[in-house]
């Protein structure tokens, strides 16, 4: 997949809840500098994880470019 695709939906918010405290799925959406305050305080001491994972579950979530996650 490249960087003109949407990502998808299953694959950020798995990300999110396994990886979040390490910013795992902001990398993954190109959300490169938000990625690594999160890697560096751990989530923003897992805080910043839950409410990324309630916006991906409510599919509020967008990738660096502005575009929705792609649900399938």
């Amino acid at each position: 997949m490249n960087d003109t695709q949407q990502k998808p939906w299953m694959i950020t918010l798995l990300l999110c809840f396994f990886l979040g405290c390490y910013g795992a799925h902001r990398f993954y959406t190109g959300h490169t500098k938000v990625g690594i305050i999160q890697l560096l305080t751990c989530g923003g001491l897992t805080l910043w994880m839950w409410y990324d994972l309630f916006m991906i579950v409510t599919g509020k979530f967008v990738d660096a470019q502005g575009r929705p996650l792609l649900k399938t």
